[in-house]
């Protein structure tokens, strides 16, 4: 006999569960019980968005389920935005969420939120479990649909009563993973289409990679000669100095990148689904049907057709579909080859940071600077604003799995993003690279890499502003500021009141010895950029957008 609390830890650790992430509430106390003797490490969070955030950073970096606790109401509610991310970005999570007593349902009691109704299109699967005798069976489940076909995140709501009853149940077993692959006429309709294309390029993206595919990946582009990108914030998914790399597929795209992706007669979409922020507003592919002729692979049958009418629709995994192409080979010299080359030769040079700017302090110089000190595999998280730009263009990603951030553009991310990337990854060095406004929407995290001693380095370009809406409202409403202006705090004191170390950089070339400094403390650090409001983006100024330039 074991209570519904102790069977909950029990299938997580059937299913390899290491870590947690949580924010308290006493309606799973039975649980944080039921954790007290257990391996699994129990992640005390600030705020339950920042906890459901690591979860989903957990999961993008390792394939495998973020696990999140919360309570109800309130709890839940603040979670949500991390769901979201979960949802937007493909990535497995399961979160567990503290529910009224089963006797109160349906009476509006004390915190109670409809889980069906507040997550159902947010969440892949929503479950409430009433009866302990299925915990085995129901969180099995969950951790199977957060995985399989397109992850997302699954929500399973814990009545309290529930948790305390002791029952007879059977003993948790581990999911069973769930694999697609191309068939033999898939490969061939895909390979007859490369041998008649003449400008054909190739977009990564989305989840469910693995480091081995990406490098079955890499050889067949290089064997192929085969210009490719990644999709918006997964540059992780190719080495940047790799002879085919030709740019990322985002925000800001190179325009000589969109115009060859426009003008292209053939299309392997490898991944990810091309929403709106890839396709530049389903521009570089029209949606539903493209000009060029469109291969597109995708673990969810779901997902197949309905954007874009494949001509050739693939329902597989892109590991899967990696290996395969990997076991092709051209018959000739592919006529695109000088091609690719010159597209990669484009990509250094757009990629290449300008030496000025604005203001005392340059990002081009200390972007310079971090490309030759950073580690290959070092990962850099980041949340929302036009300071990632530095980032996305900027800087070169050369391992798998080095990169964190939101495609659904949700600020905040960075900070608990790198909080769970260090303590699943160790022995990498963790980035975060955030905004002021950005940083504050989940800073109260630093506090959770201070006592799980994850020392992270928190970069923040502070120019006072929410620096992306300001560029849209001098763009839209010349000189009529509204809403846009903050009063930040010093956040290198900041640090130090938290028990980090803080720098200020008021130079640029006060960057590389504070950010050494930061690396000898061995401490969660932050190191403060004054930034200058007007160096806005690395090519304009908020002046030159205000009068239209």
């Amino acid at each position: 006999m074991k209570t519904g609390g102790q069977l909950i830890v029990d299938c997580l650790e059937a299913n390899g569960v290491e870590r947690i992430y949580s924010v308290p509430g006493e309606s799973y106390l039975a649980v944080l019980d039921a954790l007290h003797d257990s391996k699994i490490a129990n992640i005390v969070c600030r705020q339950e968005g920042g906890a459901a955030m690591m979860a989903d950073c957990e999961g993008r970096l390792t394939g495998k389920p973020g696990i999140c606790f919360v309570t109800r109401g309130p709890g839940a509610t603040n979670a949500s935005a991390g769901i979201h991310i979960s949802r937007q970005d493909s990535n497995p999570v399961v979160m567990f969420v503290g529910q009224v007593a089963r006797g109160n349902l349906e009476r509006e009691a004390f915190q109670e939120v409809d889980y069906r109704a507040f997550f159902g299109s947010m969440a892949k699967w929503v479950v409430e479990i009433d009866d302990a005798r299925r915990i085995p069976e129901l969180v099995t489940r969950a951790f199977a649909v957060a995985t399989s076909g397109r992850p997302g995140p699954v929500i399973v709501a814990l009545p309290e009563d529930m948790l305390t009853d002791e029952v007879e149940a059977p003993v948790p077993l581990p999911f069973v993973p769930v694999d697609s692959a191309p068939g033999e006429a898939e490969m061939a309709a895909t390979v007859a289409l490369l041998e008649k294309a003449e400008r054909p390029f190739v977009i990564l993206g989305g989840t469910r990679w693995t480091a081995d595919a990406v490098k079955a990946m890499c050889g067949a582009l290089e064997r192929w000669k085969l210009p490719a990108g990644c999709s918006f914030r997964r540059q992780a998914l190719c080495d940047q100095l790799h002879v085919s790399y030709a740019g990322d597929i985002g925000i800001g795209i190179n325009p000589k990148l969109g115009d060859y992706i426009k003008k292209s007669d053939l299309i392997l979409l490898v991944g990810c689904r091309f929403g709106e922020m890839p396709s530049a507003d389903y521009t570089l592919m029209k949606s539903p049907y493209p000009d060029q002729k469109l291969v597109h692979i995708y673990p969810d049958p779901h997902e197949l057709g309905r954007v874009y009418r494949p001509t050739v629709a693939i329902n597989a995994t892109p590991a899967a579909f990696a290996h395969a192409l990997a076991r092709t080979t051209p018959r000739a010299t592919p006529v695109w080859a000088n091609r690719t080359a010159e597209m990669h030769e484009d990509y250094l040079a757009w990629s290449t940071p300008p030496a000025d700017g604005p203001g005392p302090v340059k990002i081009g110089p200390i972007m310079a600077w971090l490309e030759e000190h950073l580690p290959k595999d070092a990962i850099i998280a980041n949340g929302a604003g036009n300071f990632a730009t530095w980032i996305h263009r900027f800087h070169r990603f050369r391992s798998f799995n080095s990169q964190a951030a939101p495609t659904s553009g949700s600020m905040g991310y960075g900070v608990p993003g790198g909080v769970a990337a260090k303590l699943t990854f160790p022995e990498r060095e963790v980035i975060v690279w955030a905004g002021d406004g950005d940083f504050l929407m989940n800073g109260q995290e630093f506090a959770t890499a201070i006592q799980y001693g994850a020392p992270i380095i928190v970069v923040i370009l502070n120019n006072g502003i929410y620096g992306t809406i300001r560029m849209h409202q001098e763009r839209e409403y010349p000189g009529r500021v509204s809403g846009t202006t903050l009063q930040n705090p010093d956040f290198a004191a900041l640090a130090r009141a938290y028990g980090g170390h803080g720098e200020t950089v008021a130079k640029t070339d006060e960057f590389a010895p504070a950010f050494e400094r930061a690396r000898a403390s061995g401490k969660p650090s932050i190191i403060e950029i004054k930034l200058d409001p007007e160096a806005i983006t690395p090519t304009r100024t908020l002046t030159q957008i205000r009068e239209g330039k």
